[in-house]
């Protein structure tokens, strides 16, 4: 396991290489295929990630944060571009996650980034933990949505990328289990994911997640950090992954059955 203090900045630039070579690589009627992301194609899921990249730097980002259906607001800039060619997209990919590659290191600097930005029903981060969000869409798109469909291997990640995803995850698992106040969340929890970027989390009784130790945890939860972002998406089901549980057995399988990060 890996305690690494991550590096959001770097992780979006290397997320964004291997973006760009994937796609690279990609045959014409690759680009129409159907992705692993319902309704998408391979070239949706690109354009999906340009206009994220792109909205950042104009009025829609407004739009993002206050929206109460962040999913549906992805569909609909996506849509605006169902039309252009892979070429076109690509384009617009390339060039908007280029200036975000610029910006994102600046937003991990203090003061700035404990500063608290909403991001629609998600809730408040830190602007160094947003960027996380953008680290968390290459690399689940990529490894578990496009190059599964199209049967080809997903490069590979690192102990910083992996860092920056579950920062990302487990904060908008916080955020979820806060809001919702679910009643049978009465002991603390422990989620430890093990391998690059890996680490342990205590799940509090009023739902905060945050980095701790798994001692006097009602249950402890163990599996993959390379496995959580599919089934911590609900991309597969936690049941058919390498997931452990020591303690009290229904309890943990309460929160298991409640993880849908998006």
């Amino acid at each position: 396991m890996t305690d690494v203090t991550p590096d959001p900045g770097a992780a979006f630039k290397a997320e964004r290489a291997d973006m760009l070579a994937f796609c690279g690589g990609l045959e014409p009627s690759e680009w129409r295929m159907d992705s692993r992301a319902q309704g998408w194609r391979i070239q949706d899921v690109v354009a999906h990630m340009g206009t994220g990249c792109r909205a950042m730097f104009s009025p829609a980002a407004a739009k993002i944060m206050r929206t109460n259906d962040i999913e549906a607001a992805n569909d609909l800039m996506v849509d605006t571009r169902r039309d252009r060619s892979a070429y076109d997209v690509l384009i617009e990919y390339r060039r908007w996650s280029g200036v975000a590659a610029v910006v994102f290191p600046m937003m991990a600097r203090r003061p700035v980034a404990g500063l608290q930005v909403p991001l629609g029903e998600l809730g408040r981060f830190p602007l160094r933990v947003l960027t996380g969000a953008m680290v968390f869409d290459h690399h689940t798109h990529l490894h578990h949505d496009m190059a599964p469909a199209l049967g080809r291997p997903a490069p590979g990640t690192d102990a910083n990328r992996m860092a920056v995803v579950l920062e990302w995850m487990l904060a908008v698992l916080s955020n979820q289990l806060r809001a919702a106040a679910p009643s049978w969340l009465d002991r603390p929890l422990a989620i430890t994911l093990t391998g690059p970027g890996g680490g342990t989390w205590r799940v509090a009784p009023g739902g905060a997640v945050a980095r701790g130790s798994a001692a006097g945890a009602a249950a402890q939860i163990t599996g993959a950090a390379l496995e959580f972002p599919e089934w911590g998406t609900r991309r597969a089901s936690w049941r058919d992954r390498d997931v452990q549980i020591a303690g009290d057995t229904d309890y943990a399988t309460a929160l298991l059955d409640t993880v849908n990060v998006v």
